[in-house]
């Protein structure tokens, strides 16, 4: 029995070809999740900025305990306004804006690292942020192309 003869000269033509809609929208959920997490991290910066402005006896150590020696309302500022850009890029990032997605990496990559420099003060909290950083960029760096396919169509 023989095979009938291929109508393409190209052997990959006759591979199934799913859309670029069905691919693409299956990953940009994760755009849409480091969006999310964005603006939930943030929140929580900002919170954080505002318990060390207002109360930075909550904190586990003193100020001299820190990775970085600086006073607490020095670390409150950094804190809330980091939180207000990383919220922003997040919601710009839902607006489809491709500068959006570097932005992102770049104050995820910034967050984690000023995370650390917080661990001894909330150690928790800070491994929390930490892990939140590192999904977003995860998200950013391996489904952010999808999102430039989806914002073509």
């Amino acid at each position: 029995m023989s095979l009938p003869p291929i109508s393409s000269p190209d052997p990959l033509a006759t591979r199934p070809v799913h859309s670029s809609g069905d691919v693409g929208s299956a990953w940009t959920g994760w755009i849409a999740f480091a969006g999310t997490i964005m603006i939930m991290l943030g929140i929580f910066h900002a919170i954080q900025g505002l318990v060390a402005l207002f109360n930075s006896d909550y904190y586990a150590v003193s100020k001299s305990g820190l990775v970085v020696h600086a006073d607490y309302t020095a670390w409150g500022w950094v804190h809330l306004i980091g939180g207000i850009i990383i919220a922003v890029a997040g919601v710009c990032l839902f607006m489809g804006q491709l500068w959006a997605r570097a932005v992102g990496v770049i104050l995820a990559t910034i967050s984690a690292v000023i995370n650390i420099g917080f661990l001894a003060a909330s150690p928790f909290w800070a491994l929390i942020m930490i892990a939140l950083d590192i999904t977003v960029i995860l998200a950013l760096t391996v489904h952010g192309s999808e999102m430039k396919a989806e914002r073509r169509m």
